[in-house]
């Protein structure tokens, strides 16, 4: 808040404080001419008689003292980025909790600290915690339930473009993944001619959907090779290094249609994944990647021709 607006509460508050005095001060005299407390004229049915009394004494001086504790609690507790004579604030007030539950919250962690993913995922109250963690952090971007969305990966699957072992998974949450899909029409079509891009698009379908024209294939091939196989590799199986995916599955992290695949081809893809080490910590991270390792089957060994990362 700033000095401006520190003021303008300021003098919000006193005038209140004022005009509720004045309001009380006010109504407790009798002007002259007021009749008398039991004179006011008023009377309904013969025997019901409407008076001009004044509060009581003891009632008039709860009010005062209600007046005189508004002003002492804004001495005491200050206004805005006025500090007041307790020196409170909410600041303070909610790091002094934060230390409380963050000192409770450690107890619990310690148990699960520096433990492997895959060990804490036998534990099920590791995996209800990293369950909890993942709902409140990571459900964004991946759903509560770890499916995935168009450009978040899914997490149930056992497909792992940085690696599905358990310390690449880790690594992954920890450090975080910075996936780059340069925008390659241009180069394709200097090389290829104007039909360049749909024909690598016809070569890479070809690899997990064979009925693709085979002419535009054998094109594809050769453009493939030459610009896109040093990533991907030779045989389109992918390189966990890299984040390059696997192009010879059934899996599309943006989409398998030629529009989306021409995008991809003609724009680039900015894959971010975030550190989460910095914000969560260590213990924290590792029980969220305990649950992530539950959503998943393993495989027992990695495609033939893959580059994976250990």
């Amino acid at each position: 808040m700033t000095s401006a607006w520190t003021w303008y509460v300021v003098a919000l508050t006193a005038l209140n404080l004022l005009g509720c005095l004045w309001l009380l001060r006010g109504n407790i005299k009798r002007s002259p001419g007021d009749p008398k407390p039991d004179e006011t004229g008023h009377v309904w049915d013969e025997d019901i008689t409407e008076y001009n009394k004044p509060l009581p004494k003891w009632w008039i001086n709860l009010f005062y003292i209600t007046l005189v504790f508004a002003v002492a609690y804004l001495v005491w507790y200050g206004v805005g980025t006025m500090k007041g004579y307790g020196h409170w604030s909410s600041r303070s007030e909610w790091a002094t909790d934060k230390a409380a539950e963050d000192a409770r919250l450690d107890d619990t962690l310690k148990l699960y600290a520096g433990k492997p993913i895959d060990q804490l995922a036998k534990d099920p109250a590791a995996v209800s915690i990293g369950r909890a963690i993942f709902n409140n952090n990571c459900a964004a971007c991946h759903g509560s339930t770890g499916h995935g969305a168009i450009g978040f990966p899914d997490l149930t699957d056992d497909i792992w473009h940085w690696g599905g072992t358990p310390n690449r998974i880790l690594e992954t949450i920890q450090e975080g993944r910075h996936a780059v899909m340069p925008a390659w029409a241009t180069t394709l079509t200097a090389q290829g001619g104007p039909t360049a891009v749909d024909d690598t698009i016809a070569y890479v379908l070809s690899l997990s959907m064979p009925d693709q024209p085979k002419d535009a294939v054998a094109r594809g091939e050769k453009l493939f090779a030459g610009i896109c196989s040093a990533c991907h590799g030779p045989q389109g199986k992918g390189n966990q290094v890299m984040g390059a995916p696997d192009l010879t599955d059934s899996y599309w992290l943006y989409g398998s249609s030629k529009a989306s695949l021409h995008k991809t081809l003609s724009e680039g893809r900015q894959g971010v994944m975030p550190a989460w080490k910095p914000v969560l910590g260590d213990t924290r991270t590792r029980l969220v990647g305990a649950y992530v390792w539950t959503l998943s089957p393993h495989k027992d060994a990695p495609p033939a021709g893959a580059v994976v990362a250990e």
